[in-house]
């Protein structure tokens, strides 16, 4: 049997190298777009500090990945898929047989169509090379913009601050991260940064990068010019999926796949953030990590298939750890707070109907699992409500 996985990213190296393992005998073809070995893309962030180098990010040699029966194919960028065929086509026109294929792209970092925005010295935040492009640049110190206050764009901001450079935040809404942390949270850990001597705009927005031969500053809405001879783009990620697009595969935000990661052709799955089940993309590793297992199962024959669970983010940014789970809006429900401004540390619950169904943790993250658990069981709280904020050592 022909296997051929497109992306080799965490999510498409896991499941090559489960579907290897579940189907002795396969031929498992794994083709990655970047010239380079699988490696370890949340680690990118500690490249960009200076915590780690390149080899520390690698995940598997050609040699184990060849051991564990992968045939491993960097710089393979895959650019039709002939399902009738059954013929991956890549760039350079070689053509990949297959029995079966997994895609597994990714997604790609978006990109402000802003005037100036394709001048030199505007980068992304997503892989390798971007990151190395933010290293050379971090070379020469002086001003960097980060526009987009979420994890990435954190990220980005402390690495470069950690390399030297004067970075500002732009960011559109009243605190960084509000996907993750509420507005006290957010606001705690924009003043943690702040220390660090990275300066935040919010709310603000971009209105054009500035410049000639190369990019020099950053226009807000109200006028004010941010000087920068770097500009990193970090407003979030969207599902590659014009590959199953032009192959005639249903797609919506994502490649539509059910619970097996089977899309609506059996010889073709999908899974991590390219894809769509029942409704649902992913935008994490760990859940992604997690359709790589399930896929290769149920290839097999084998699982139930992949189910999704209460998002939860355990996150550590700048050295502060975060963490939140479920609905942390707090809309028509009770909200418990603990702070304790000495010790930097902050909780925020949300109760409904004497059940938790949302939490947020700043500072201090070790309790994560006792919350997660009472979210995702629904237990009802009765008397450990009026303890609850203090963790599993005092709620009863």
């Amino acid at each position: 049997m022909r296997i051929v996985v497109v992306g080799a990213g965490p999510a498409g190296t896991r499941a090559a190298l489960r579907v290897s393992a579940r189907l002795p005998g396969a031929a498992v073809t794994l083709a990655g777009a970047e010239a380079a070995l699988p490696y370890d893309r949340v680690a990118l962030s500690k490249l960009l500090a200076g915590e780690i180098e390149v080899p520390a990010l690698l995940t598997h040699s050609a040699r184990a990945l060849r051991d564990a029966g992968v045939g491993y194919r960097p710089g393979t960028r895959i650019a039709a898929v002939d399902r009738a065929a059954k013929r991956a086509i890549t760039a350079r026109g070689e053509a990949l047989d297959y029995d079966h294929l997994i895609l597994a792209m990714g997604s790609q970092a978006v990109r402000l169509p802003l005037p100036g925005a394709e001048l030199p010295g505007v980068v992304g935040y997503r892989d390798l090379a971007d990151v190395r492009a933010m290293l050379r640049a971090a070379e020469g110190r002086g001003n960097a913009v980060v526009i987009g206050g979420g994890l990435l764009g954190l990220e980005a901001a402390a690495g470069l601050a950690a390399r030297g450079m004067r970075v500002t935040v732009v960011h559109a809404v009243d605190w960084p991260m509000e996907r993750q942390l509420d507005a006290r949270a957010g606001a705690l850990l924009a003043t943690r940064m702040g220390g660090r001597g990275i300066r935040f705009a919010m709310p603000a927005s971009t209105v054009a990068l500035e410049g000639e031969g190369h990019v020099q500053g950053v226009r807000l809405s109200d006028g004010r010019l941010l000087p920068a001879r770097l500009v990193v783009m970090a407003v979030g990620i969207r599902p590659q999926v014009a590959l199953a697009r032009e192959a005639g595969l249903d797609v919506g935000r994502g490649i539509k796949a059910d619970r097996g990661l089977f899309t609506a052709d059996p010889a073709v799955q999908a899974l991590g953030e390219c894809a769509e089940v029942e409704g649902q993309c992913i935008g994490l590793v760990a859940p992604a990590l997690e359709q790589a297992e399930a896929a290769a199962a149920a290839l097999a024959g084998q699982g139930q298939g992949w189910a999704a669970r209460t998002d939860s983010a355990a996150l550590k940014v700048s050295g502060t750890a975060v963490w939140s789970a479920g609905d942390i809006g707090g809309a028509d429900g009770e909200i418990l707070t603990l702070h304790d401004e000495g010790e930097d540390f902050y909780r925020r619950l949300v109760v409904k109907q004497d059940r938790l169904v949302g939490a947020v943790l700043y500072g201090d993250t070790a309790d994560s699992g006792f919350y997660l658990d009472l979210i995702t069981r629904r237990l009802p709280l009765g008397r450990m409500r009026a303890s609850l904020a203090f963790g599993p050592g005092l709620a009863a």
